[in-house]
This record gives structure tokens, C-alpha cells and sequence, in this order.
């Protein structure tokens, strides 16, 4: 296994784009992946993703396609592992607010010694096949993230960015937003003072900082702020956008 994006991250500090798709639509992501993108982001917390549509859309993404991730819906080992086994190079989990929590994902996403994942003949190591290979590079080259998108994250953000290996902070904007009592008010200044915080330890911890952002406008505020990992908006948004501009001329 080699995570070419994650490769990227450690090496260059310019930022990587890529996109949710939130639609559950192979079709969608298919449609998308020759755009230029770097990465996919798939959504299993709020989409209804069961297991062979996402083993599907991560077929799809096989080198030099961008690279596939998967957004999981909680912390816990069956969802990270189904993830990781359909042939995801990392995942994201949400509502992280702890150092144990943190500490937990990692531990799930690692094979022995450094973790507790199973190992499985699945399409991670080509069904078995690349068995002995992948169990060795896949502690060192799966990327892991957190979102850090309530208060409490933030009050134990050193904590939760000191974890060894987790690999990104990404702020859940809206999320955060919410948690911090401003609603949908995501250009509020206090939320802006958060994700600069975020990145700030991510600075001190060696981490990636990410985020989504939503119209261009949130794409400069993002990319000045130092986030290196930008999810433009999502694939249903996309969607959206383009029947209005059709709808709308």
C-alpha cells in the first residue's frame, strides 16, 4: 500500500483539494473524478452508504484516480474497519472532543502492536493476495483524521492534536459553528478564532489542517488561515449550483 496523498501532506505545504461526496452516487463521484481533484471524501455519517455501495465507489478510484477516504459515523472499530477493508486510504471521524476519543480512532485504524484492527482477505490487500505487503505499510501509510467541530474539542485541542497518529485536524465549520452558539453565522469572527487555533496546533503537533468550505469566498479565508486540506463544498452542491445557473439564465 502506498498513500501517495499522504506522501503529499508531509512533503508540500501548498494546499490539497478535494471534495464530499454526499450523494451516495457512484455516478456522481465517477462523473467527478476527472476534474482534477486530489482526494474524495465519502460520506457514511449523514448519506446512506451501506457497505457495497461504498466498496463500489472505492473501486472506482483506483490509482491515478484521486485518492479515496471515508468520512465514518462514529468512532468504533466495525465502521473504521469496513472502511478501511473496502480499500480506503484514510478515514475521517466526526464529533472527536477528546484525547481518548482521538486515541480510540487510531487504535482502530492500526494493526498490532500499534492498534487493534483485524486483519481481513478483503479489497484492501486485493482479497488476499497482497496480504503480507499490506499489513506492512498500512500502519505507516493510512491516513488518519479527526474532526474537531465542537467546543469541548476546542478546550482540549493541544491534547487531542498531541496524539501520534493522527495525521489531520479537520474543522466541521457548521458544526463548530452551532456548538460555539453563532447558529449559521460561519464568518463569525470567534468561529474564525477557532479554526485559526486549530491550525496553530496543528503547527506545534506536525498535523495537517483542514476544513470545508462552502463559496470561494470561504476558499481565500481558508486557504490565508493556513488549512492545507480544503474540501470545496460537495458533490450535491455541485448539482444544485448547476441547475440554478441553468434554471436562473
Amino acid at each position: 500500500m502506498k498513500n501517495a496523498l499522504k506522501d503529499r501532506l508531509r512533503s508540500d505545504r501548498r494546499p490539497s483539494f478535494g471534495t464530499w461526496i454526499s450523494s451516495s452516487s457512484p455516478v456522481a463521484l465517477d462523473a467527478l473524478k476527472g476534474l482534477g481533484f486530489d482526494w474524495f471524501m465519502i460520506d457514511t455519517e449523514h448519506a446512506p452508504v451501506n457497505p457495497e455501495t461504498l466498496a463500489q465507489m472505492v473501486a472506482l478510484l483506483a490509482p491515478p484516480a484521486p485518492t479515496p477516504l471515508v468520512r465514518v459515523g462514529n468512532v468504533d472499530p466495525y465502521l473504521v474497519k469496513q472502511a478501511l477493508d473496502s480499500g480506503a486510504a484514510g478515514v475521517l471521524a466526526p464529533l472527536v472532543s477528546t484525547e481518548a476519543q482521538a486515541r480510540s480512532l487510531v487504535s482502530y485504524a492500526k494493526y498490532p502492536p500499534e492498534g487493534v484492527r483485524g486483519a481481513a482477505a478483503a479489497a484492501a490487500s486485493r482479497y488476499g493476495t497482497e496480504l503480507s505487503s499490506y499489513l506492512r505499510s498500512a500502519n505507516a501509510e493510512t491516513l488518519v483524521g479527526v474532526q474537531i467541530e465542537t467546543r469541548e474539542a476546542i478546550e482540549n485541542l493541544e491534547a487531542i492534536a498531541g496524539v501520534d497518529g493522527v495525521d489531520l485536524l479537520f474543522v466541521g465549520p457548521q458544526d463548530l459553528t452551532l456548538s460555539l452558539g453563532f447558529l449559521d453565522d460561519r464568518k463569525n469572527v470567534k468561529v474564525r478564532d477557532a479554526m485559526r487555533s486549530v491550525v496553530g496546533a496543528c503547527e506545534r503537533h506536525g498535523k495537517v489542517p483542514g476544513t470545508l468550505v462552502i463559496d470561494p469566498d470561504e476558499k481565500r479565508a481558508a486557504v490565508e488561515l493556513g488549512f492545507r486540506f480544503i474540501s470545496l463544498a460537495a458533490d450535491v452542491r455541485f448539482l444544485l449550483q448547476g441547475a440554478r445557473y441553468y434554471l436562473e439564465s
